[in-house]
């Protein structure tokens, strides 16, 4: 199989065109790319001189979505498949795995990190894993009218966040605060809201936050014009409205900067829980001793399970949240300017790159 991509060369540079040969393995497949999501994740990589785990050059991208067009030995059934390939692919055989601690996998395979990834006409990846994507021409089952380039965000925009929610237990009637409603805060807004939650949504950006009102969030509050204090009022004071207590509340941190974790962690109650979603290289400071003071407890997300991902799609063909609002299509040919544009924050929704095949 001949493969088109943009490769990762060096940091700080364009991505430049790679051409190579690939055929799949036992039990892998070869995806055709209807559409890959730009994930910051890609500009920690590019920009910023996080390590990625295969050595450069490197395709980046990691939210994928596509057809199966081939098939190593055990995995020919997926041939002609529309899929989700998983932004974290455990192995199904480790000691983790079968402890259901996937996500901790060391045999994971992370597309456009430990391979090469979506930024590509195609790319070969484990079968295992695998999210088969219903027909999308059935109106009962895809009442949303998604198309199948829109469904790549699901691989770690949506399913992220979804675990995150999950895992930490939130349930009908209980307050969920997000600390960042742009990408992964703005489809865990939509999530939470979507499960019943009270939702209130923190942001830097007004238009950010008047689009999430209109999407979930019950009350949304600006953080850079309100101190710290004034914000944690606000909080306490929403949730005492609507008679929620303290260990009811959860607080998603997922603006991925030290300004925004400080402000989730000090936004705990007694006996809260902190999703921690987002990532920042930098160094961030906070009493930790407070998790022991209030009882609370604190978790990270790597990623989702691939046994989760079927909801999650359920819950965008569905309309349960909205995906195409939130989504900006583009030429792959354009993926330089892209990661610029969201480098320099000229891109309000996820952009999607379609390859030109």
């Amino acid at each position: 199989m001949k493969i088109s991509s943009w490769a990762f060369e060096s940091v700080g540079r364009p991505l430049q065109p790679m051409d190579r040969d690939e055929s799949p393995d036992t039990g892998q497949v070869v995806v055709q790319v209807a559409g890959c999501g730009v994930c910051h994740t890609d500009l920690g990589f590019l920009f910023e001189g996080v390590p990625t785990r295969h050595p450069l050059p490197l395709t980046l991208g990691h939210e994928v979505s596509g057809r199966v067009v081939e098939a190593g030995a055990g995995a020919e059934a997926w041939i002609d498949r529309d899929v989700i390939v998983p932004a974290v692919i455990p192995c199904g055989r480790c000691a983790a795995c079968h402890a259901g601690r996937g996500m901790i996998c060391p045999d994971q395979v992370f597309p456009g990190n430990d391979v090469h990834g979506g930024f590509a006409t195609h790319l070969v990846v484990p079968a295992a894993g695998l999210c088969a994507v219903p027909d999308l021409s059935d109106a009962k089952v895809n009442p949303a009218g998604l198309e199948l380039v829109e469904l790549s965000v699901i691989a770690d925009a949506v399913s992220t966040p979804y675990q995150a929610i999950h895992r930490s237990g939130l349930q009908a009637g209980d307050l969920a605060v997000f600390v960042g409603a742009g990408g992964v805060g703005g489809f865990g807004v939509q999530i939470a809201a979507a499960r019943g939650a009270r939702v209130v949504a923190l942001d830097v950006d007004p238009e950010r936050l008047a689009t999430m009102a209109n999407h979930g969030a019950s009350k949304t509050l600006r953080v850079d014009e309100l101190s710290f204090k004034e914000l944690k009022r606000a909080v306490r004071d929403f949730a005492a409205e609507h008679e929620i207590p303290t260990w009811r509340q959860f607080v998603f941190e997922t603006s991925g900067t030290p300004a925004g974790q400080q402000t989730a962690f000090g936004l705990l109650a007694h006996g809260g829980t902190l999703g921690v979603v987002g990532y920042t290289p930098e160094r961030v400071e906070v009493r930790l001793s407070n998790l022991m003071a209030l009882d609370a407890s604190a978790q990270g997300n790597w990623g989702c399970l691939p046994e989760h991902y079927p909801a999650v799609v359920e819950f965008a063909t569905s309309g349960r949240i909205a995906l195409r609002p939130f989504i900006e299509r583009r030429p792959l040919a354009t993926v330089n300017e892209a990661l610029e544009d969201i480098r320099a924050h000229r891109v309000r929704g996820r952009v999607v790159l379609e390859p030109e095949i």
